[in-house]
């Protein structure tokens, strides 16, 4: 039988490695993030609120820097070699409204990943501060 002194100092120890384990290796990678994006990129194929803004974008470029800046939010590997996020969506005009449905559809996408959804929380709380770089330019 063991002690609860074991088990806690066990259940402390799992938890410090957790912790020390970034968002990047807790989402399963590359192969994660690029399964994101793909999944992202069918949503908003298919969702006419927001394909009005995505129809002229180069798809290949889009798919290549999107996974490049998540990879590097997620404190991956990767070095982001995009414009800045206010250059990117300068002119655009994305409304609040806008913003919180592409968020809807990005969960949607790290759930068809099988991202756990306390992964995408700590994700999500990443992406979260380019909010203001996004909306409204």
């Amino acid at each position: 039988m063991k002690s609860p002194i074991m088990l806690l100092t066990l259940g402390m120890l799992w938890g410090c490695a957790n912790h020390s384990t970034s968002i990047y290796q807790q989402l399963g990678g590359e192969k994660a993030i690029e399964q994101i994006v793909e999944n992202f990129i069918h949503e908003i194929q298919f969702d006419e609120y927001m394909f009005s803004q995505f129809k002229d974008s180069n798809i290949n470029r889009f798919r290549e820097k999107m996974a490049e800046h998540l990879c590097m939010l997620a404190d991956g590997p990767c070095q982001y070699t995009g414009d800045d996020m206010q250059t990117v969506h300068e002119g655009m005009n994305i409304t609040e409204n806008q913003f919180n449905h592409s968020v809807d559809l990005f969960i949607k996408a790290m759930d068809k990943a099988n991202i756990p959804h306390s992964i995408q929380n700590k994700f999500l709380a990443k992406i979260a501060p380019s909010r203001k770089d996004i909306i409204y330019r």
